[in-house]
């Protein structure tokens, strides 16, 4: 028997295949809502916008309301003033006790309508300067008051809401006053130029 001759793989032959690569998975198509989740979807849009539109009208309603009282009430401020003084006035002058007590009620009912309306006295006399609430019509020289405090007050300011409805009109103060100096005049030198007189007797 012949021997059977090894023989050596060729160089030629093929190397052994690669491992396949894994395919890769494509995204499932998004799934379109339901008709059902649609319309729910839909109804909370609505209920949003709905939301929305009556606050929006109320809080018009609100504004329209306090700009038509506002606009009521800084037309009776002037007669409200001109009470105020007269209530002052009888109680200075007035010999009848009984008139100045009904002036006085009178008063009361007035603020207390007012106060519901929501108005309110601006604090001003003893307080510092305000731009923003105060009108100052002049200002004066005061030892007991530092500058730029509110000494009297003129016309009473009033807030409607919390907001400005009319400032104070105030006297304001500016310190106290400065002492006068008078002002001497410097001493003069005789100029170079001038001559001695001559003495009397002396020719």
């Amino acid at each position: 028997m012949k021997d059977k001759k090894h023989t050596k793989p060729s160089s030629t032959e093929p190397a052994a295949a690669a491992p396949a690569a894994e395919p890769v998975a494509t995204p499932a198509a998004p799934v379109p809502p339901s008709p059902e989740a649609q319309l729910k979807d839909q109804l909370l849009r609505l209920q949003a916008d709905f939301d929305n539109f009556r606050k929006r009208v109320q809080r018009d309603r609100v504004e329209s309301q306090q700009q038509a009282a506002a606009q009521l009430i800084s037309a009776l401020l002037p007669a409200l003033d001109h009470f105020q003084l007269g209530l002052k006035n009888a109680q200075i002058h007035a010999k009848d006790a009984n008139i100045v007590t009904g002036f006085q009620m009178i008063y009361t009912q007035l603020l207390e309508a007012f106060t519901q309306a929501g108005l309110a006295p601006l604090p001003v006399e003893g307080q510092p300067f305000d731009p923003n609430m105060h009108e100052a019509v002049t200002s004066i020289a005061s030892e007991e008051h530092p500058e730029g405090t509110v000494i009297t007050e003129l016309r009473r300011g009033y807030t409607l809401g919390g907001k400005l409805l009319r400032p104070a009109q105030v006297i304001v103060s500016r310190g106290p006053a400065e002492a006068a100096t008078v002002p001497v005049a410097p001493a003069t030198e005789p100029a170079a130029d001038t001559k001695a007189l001559p003495e009397e007797g002396v020719v």
